[in-house]
């Protein structure tokens, strides 16, 4: 009897750490901010993707009617991509152009005026991600860019501005890119001790390798993945990424052996050809896209972090719009059954939500649809 009751004890003792620690998880200030990222879109080619930052182009491309439009569908955030290079005026100093981040702090101000908040991801195009592969001397220019980046926006308010430490790093060493970010974190954290960060695994930010990666110390850190899954679908007829995706169109989704057989002569190599059939295989539905979604919540259950689904989209070109819409609702559906906040691939381009031409500005209501969203 003493013996169960010692026992019985030491298990009311374990479920009151256990509790303790969830009621701690669940009010810390990563997961109180991760609510204000719930359902976001990307704002891409404007200060990133772009080497056209001539004021008329930046004037234009994208503007606080957008924004308001944006807000109008029921979205609650954007993410906007910031390549670092044309800001920085000193690399080893980490000083930054004053006409540069003077166009983009009146952009912050419209877009959270807006009443939207805002992710600043730093997007970096793919020869300055290639210089952190090696040596010391650039990730100390990298974390220098962040000390000053991130000091100049310690002012505005954390509950509205949240800083993503890189798109989609590229170092196959998954520990040195962990590294990398720590450090840069730790640096963040010294000049803006209240705003949450936004950390990544690295190879793309591939949830094959969010699953490898380790939080770093600190409480006030949001942990992001990229989720395209199942590329032949999503990726179909793009001239990036594998070889075999160019030649591919009208994909089918969901799959299954039989509807992928139509397609499989478009593909001319026989190794393309084989992992196309395999997506037939696989028979990716949404209870497929579910399981992948299902994982990554495990991984960050086990670890006490809020994950954020930072990119997901359908390359439009080439895809049916139907089984476009159909795949991002599956996928908004499976986040949100986790209760995960995402931001789909993207307000306007080849993935875009919006259509913009001499007839205005064209929002497409079956993507408004599939994400969720009341529209207009």
């Amino acid at each position: 009897m003493h013996g169960v009751r010692r026992w019985g004890l030491a298990f009311a003792a374990v479920l009151g750490v256990v509790c303790g620690a969830e009621a701690q998880v669940g009010t810390s200030p990563a997961f109180q901010r991760a609510e204000h990222l719930r359902r976001g879109i990307n704002l891409s080619g404007w200060y990133a993707q772009t080497r056209d930052f001539s004021q008329a182009r930046m004037d234009a491309y994208t503007t606080p009617a957008d924004f308001q439009l944006i807000r109008s569908l029921g979205f609650d955030h954007v993410r906007l991509s910031i390549d670092p290079e044309p800001l920085i005026d000193n690399q080893q100093l980490g000083s930054l152009r004053l006409e540069g981040m003077g166009r983009l702090d009146k952009t912050v101000k419209q877009i959270t005026d807006a009443g939207l908040n805002v992710v600043l991801d730093i997007h970096p195009e793919e020869n300055w991600k290639a210089l952190l592969v090696h040596g010391d001397e650039n990730t100390e220019r990298f974390c220098a860019f962040w000390s000053t980046f991130a000091g100049h926006y310690a002012a505005t308010d954390p509950e509205k501005v949240f800083f993503e430490v890189m798109n989609e790093p590229t170092l196959e060493d998954l520990y040195r890119w962990q590294g990398i970010q720590a450090r840069a974190v730790a640096r963040i954290r010294l000049v803006a001790p209240h705003h949450t960060v936004i950390a990544t695994a690295s190879m793309y930010s591939g949830i094959d390798n969010l699953l490898a990666l380790e939080p770093v110390r600190d409480e006030n850190v949001i942990y992001t993945f990229h989720d395209y899954n199942p590329m032949w679908f999503t990726h179909q007829g793009a001239t990036w990424g594998s070889e075999g995706w160019v030649f591919v169109r009208g994909v089918p989704y969901p799959s299954t052996p039989e509807n992928v057989q139509a397609i499989l002569g478009q593909e001319p190599d026989e190794r393309e050809r084989m992992w196309l059939q395999r997506y037939g295989w696989d028979r990716w539905d949404a209870a497929r896209v579910g399981a992948e979604v299902a994982a990554m919540s495990e991984w960050a259950q086990r670890r006490g972090v809020p994950l954020y689904c930072g990119e997901f989209g359908v390359y439009k070109a080439y895809a049916d719009p139907k089984a476009r819409a159909t795949w991002i609702s599956d996928m908004r559906t499976a986040l949100e059954s986790k209760h995960i906040g995402w931001a789909m691939w993207d307000y306007q381009g080849n993935f875009g939500i919006v259509t913009k031409g001499s007839g205005g500005t064209v929002v497409d209501q079956a993507i408004v649809t599939a994400l969720g969203l009341k529209g207009r």
